[in-house]
């Protein structure tokens, strides 16, 4: 699958995550957070908003997030398309963005968030991780480090998870500017790997 269409589904849902769910959200019930669910994303609060797939879904209607725009989509479906007022470290992503997603590329990336929220919730069942629209990964914060799975960014266009503690550290697990970063296509037993990786993160955190 071309890197192009991987990079163009990502972008498109990481719009429609901004402006067409947490948007409405934060405008109606005050939160931006989002959740992982089976096959995609969606909303925590008023209004149940969800991607499945390629299809975006609210109020029992459906369309195809496929060759549309998101102006095109709100219109279709009756919502006030706009990203949350409250951050403005999101995509820029207007009523004329375009919207094209490939059904394969979505499937896989609502893979690794599955995996990420099954990884993240063993590492700590105490918290509840977010799907946060600003940069549309899926993380949870605990003892000042951030455990989380990207679906990819200009750091690394894949899938990848990663471990951020606040405090700098330095040696060979610290790969990243913000700490660790490991590809999701290296971790052949999903969540399993992933949730090895947090944990070998943690430990680190604590010492190093």
């Amino acid at each position: 699958m071309p890197d192009s269409t991987a990079s163009q589904t990502r972008s498109s849902l990481h719009a429609v995550a901004e402006t067409l769910l947490a948007g409405p959200q934060f405008r109606r019930s005050g939160t931006i957070r989002l959740r992982a669910l089976t096959g995609g994303f969606g909303t925590v609060a008023d209004p149940d908003i969800r991607v499945v797939g390629s299809t975006l879904i609210f109020g029992g209607e459906k369309a195809p997030l496929s060759g549309t725009t998101i102006g095109t989509l709100a219109a279709a479906l009756g919502l006030e398309a706009g990203a949350p007022t409250n951050y403005h470290d999101g995509t820029g992503a207007g009523t004329g963005t375009e919207i094209d997603v490939d059904a394969g590329v979505a499937a896989h990336l609502a893979d690794c968030y599955a995996w990420g929220d099954a990884a993240l919730r063993r590492l700590e069942p105490t918290a509840t991780p977010v799907l946060w629209p600003e940069h549309f990964d899926i993380a949870i914060t605990v003892d000042e480090v951030n455990f989380g799975v990207s679906p990819g960014d200009s750091f690394l266009e894949e899938p990848y998870a990663y471990v951020g503690p606040r405090t700098p550290h330095t040696g060979e697990f610290w790969n990243a500017p913000f700490g660790s970063a490991r590809p999701l296509s290296g971790m052949e037993s999903g969540p399993e790997s992933i949730l090895e990786f947090f944990a070998e993160g943690r430990d680190r955190a604590a010492l190093d």
